[in-house]
């Protein structure tokens, strides 16, 4: 439900003057989430919706295509020309200092930048502040209501049990014969996730050995795909409820295929969770002190754990994602490595904290989701977090 009065609160708090959301032949996903345009209604005209902090909006729209904001409020303002489309725009802007638009300064934050160079320079030539929406897209979009919240954790359930039946697959497989394809796993978390009535985008990443080494390993691609006894094994594994408005469990786990695990992978598991663990307790030291805290933050106190034991360079990704109804939500990253995120971690949204040490013979990450409740309550879901790699053929 579109609700204009939290929406100009929020410009207000953020001391703005309103919100210019314009979209063009979809390229601005973000904006037409917060219009509540569906995916497949796309126009093929430009149109934008102005929000003033106060006041009414106003709906911008082509001639050939007039009732394409109908269903928003405001005033209807229908161009032809091009000239008309920039006066509607000038006339939103008119008296108006500071404007948030789906925007990053020198592209710092790819995510939030959809509005094209020349639609800024547009706005920016009536004189007003452009400014990044980031924190407003965070709250009318990245903000889970409760009811997501409890798919979460229902999720979360289901994703944790993902990892059981596969640990207990490949021992199966190893002790009744020569081992399992990776493929042949994953094709199991697939039926897991199907039969439990998830959904996800795509398939799980089931690597064995030196596949763990490559962060986005596509499964079955490897020149040696067996699991055998002695293997050491990485499953990232992502998936939702299939219901209107579900969001994603995102969860990364290791195992051995052995009864005791060698020292060499302990030792690099070691580290990646003591990072991961320094993430999680400086998201609950910030929320229990009430203070503001930027996704670039967390990632730094993860990633100053690695690098200080000497692995810097083999830890080449962001510390995690913003999780939403897209696995990769449009929240604050937990990100000061790739870009340049300065979004507050709100409260009820989720994030990805997943560290890893990628070496030439087996890569470790370690992933947790965490969610801040609208009272600052820090959760990390998926089941108990992961302390040691698995010992597969000694557990299961």
């Amino acid at each position: 439900m579109f609700d204009l009065p939290a929406i100009q609160q929020a410009l207000r708090e953020f001391n703005l003057d309103g919100w210019l959301l314009y979209d063009f032949r979809g390229s601005n996903q973000l904006a037409r989430r917060i219009m509540q345009l569906a995916d497949d209604t796309m126009g093929s005209r430009r149109c934008a919706y102005g929000i003033p902090a106060e006041g009414n909006p106003v709906r911008i729209v082509h001639r050939i295509e007039d009732s394409a904001l109908d269903h928003l409020p405001g005033e209807k303002q229908i161009y032809l020309r091009w000239q008309e489309f920039e006066a509607a725009i000038g006339g939103f802007l008119e008296g108006k200092n500071r404007v948030a638009m789906e925007y990053s300064e020198k592209n710092g934050n790819p995510y939030i930048s959809r509005v094209d160079a020349g639609t800024i320079e547009l706005v920016r030539s009536f004189g007003v502040e452009v400014v990044s929406s980031g924190d407003l897209i965070q709250l009318f979009e990245a903000v889970w209501n409760d009811e997501q919240w409890a798919m979460h954790q229902e999720a979360s359930i289901l994703t944790n049990a993902a990892f059981e039946l596969a640990w207990k697959m490949i021992a199966g497989a190893v002790r009744s014969g020569d081992g399992v394809e990776e493929q042949a796993v994953c094709d199991a978390i697939m039926e897991h996730f199907h039969s439990s009535n998830m959904t996800t985008y795509h398939p799980p990443i089931v690597a064995r050995g030196s596949h763990s080494g490559m962060p986005h390993y596509e499964t079955g691609t490897g020149e040696d795909t067996l699991i055998r006894e002695g293997d050491f094994v990485l499953i990232d594994l992502w998936a939702k409820m299939d219901r209107p408005n579900s969001v994603y469990s995102d969860l990364t786990r290791t195992g051995f295929v052995g009864t005791e695990v060698p020292e060499k992978y302990t030792e690099i598991f070691n580290i990646v969770a003591a990072s991961r663990d320094a993430g999680i307790q400086k998201v609950k030291s910030a929320m229990a002190a009430g203070e503001p805290l930027p996704g670039g933050d967390i990632d730094d106190a993860v990633r100053n754990v690695i690098e200080k034991a000497g692995y810097g360079d083999d830890f080449g990704h962001r510390t995690g994602h913003s999780i939403g109804q897209e696995v990769h939500g449009n929240g604050a990253h937990i990100d000061n490595l790739e870009t340049r995120e300065d979004r507050q971690i709100l409260p009820s949204t989720c994030f990805s904290i997943e560290p890893g040490i990628y070496l030439k013979e087996f890569g470790v990450r370690s992933e947790v989701d965490v969610f801040v409740d609208a009272d600052r309550n820090v959760h990390v879901t998926g089941g108990l977090i992961q302390q040691y790699v698995i010992p597969i053929l000694g557990e299961y």
